[in-house]
């Protein structure tokens, strides 16, 4: 069968590069043509439009490349209607990837299948109109969209998360502490992981904080989980003068060699959760505590990491926008760092979202359900 995936960013990149090597293992005569990235491509099939060439989030870069997202959205639609896929894929990416979901079906008839669904349980929640209308099936990977999206009278499948399938086949999970510090030039103390987040704004708001609180904890070293793509002269900028080590391309190797973490919310606390390191959530951004409010106003759910949402209760804490304050982490920090019963209480959290998140096997859970359905047909 043909199948067309459109990812927009790189984790999308991930997770549908996963999900097309499942679809081969279920049919074997697989055709692939896509927007994604260097992961998919690899899997094969014809890369039409590299994400890279997609990415403009906000306002403001999408109206000053408005020339350059309309060409993207007639080059797609053009390209469907002329591969003419069994099945169009889409995986998160949602203002992009809802115009192809309703271009597909009303104009191709084509089924749409969605896997990774984007998050309009926080934001946006008007979106499930067109999700209703546009998408056949939809995939979750978070267990707490079935009752949202129940809510809304649409039924939807739990496959299982990728972030459970990567933590389980990652290399040096055996790993010994020793010899970690000695391939990356560390000292033989404890460490502190710091995951300022993945791009060069958040990391410019986050981790001066983060290593003002830190290196409070003199026992302690700290070290920068370095992100994909930023150059080590731009932590030079932060880390001048300072005891402060980065490792690049190494997170899941620091992340479980550490005694905590302070952590920029994301897929990142999904991932220290699950290597069972203690947290704190952290993320600064402008407007102090008026921002805050309308914040929270804006959101639909009562917490922002992965971690609280799935346990749909305070496990990790979150300092966010004018609670992220030095003062602030210090003293969380000290609480998982120092206090066994507050260590032991966020580990038994941990282990209750583990047991939520399910098994290993999200790609070929997904991928087993699509070539199914479009069997079927």
């Amino acid at each position: 069968m043909k199948y067309y995936l459109i990812a927009g960013e790189a984790s999308g990149d991930l997770h549908a590069s996963k999900l097309m090597n499942a679809l081969k293992k279920e049919d074997p005569q697989a055709q692939f043509r896509f927007f994604g990235g260097d992961l998919m491509q690899a899997e094969g099939g014809t890369l039409v439009k590299h994400y890279s060439e997609m990415a403009y989030m906000g306002f403001i870069p999408v109206l000053l490349n408005i020339d350059k997202v309309l060409h993207n959205i007639r080059l797609c639609k053009s390209d469907i209607e002329e591969f003419h896929p069994d099945v169009l894929i889409l995986v998160d990416y949602p203002g992009f990837n809802l115009r192809m979901a309703k271009f597909a079906k009303t104009r191709l008839n084509i089924p749409v299948h969605y896997y990774i669904s984007p998050k309009i349980w926080a934001w946006k929640e008007y979106r499930i109109k067109d999700i209703k209308r546009y998408v056949d099936k939809m995939y979750s990977i978070l267990p707490f969209e079935i009752p949202f999206y129940q809510k809304h009278l649409y039924q939807i499948d739990y496959v299982g998360n990728p972030t459970v399938d990567e933590m389980a086949v990652r290399p040096f999970a055996d790993e010994k502490f020793d010899s970690f510090i000695s391939e990356n030039n560390l000292e033989n103390k404890p460490i502190i992981a710091l995951l300022a987040g993945s791009r060069k704004a958040e990391i410019t708001a986050n981790l001066p904080t983060m290593i003002d609180a830190a290196s409070s904890f003199t026992d302690y070293q700290l070290v920068i989980a370095g992100a994909p793509g930023i150059s080590p002269d731009f932590y030079h900028t932060f880390i001048s003068g300072k005891r402060v080590s980065i490792v690049f391309e190494k997170t899941y190797r620091l992340l479980q060699q550490s005694s905590a973490a302070l952590v920029t919310s994301g897929t990142a606390t999904l991932e220290t959760a699950i290597l069972k390191v203690p947290q704190v959530v952290c993320y600064k951004m402008g407007g102090g505590k008026i921002a805050y409010n309308l914040f929270k106003h804006i959101l639909k759910v009562k917490f922002v990491s992965l971690v609280n949402l799935i346990a749909d209760r305070e496990i990790v804490k979150e300092l966010l926008v004018h609670l992220f304050t030095t003062e602030n982490v210090k003293n969380e920090l000290d609480k998982i760092l120092n206090d066994p019963d507050k260590r032991k209480q966020m580990l038994q959290g941990y282990a209750e979202v583990a047991e939520r998140l399910g098994n290993p096997g999200a790609p070929q859970n997904a991928a087993k359900k699509i070539v199914a359905t479009i069997k079927s047909l």
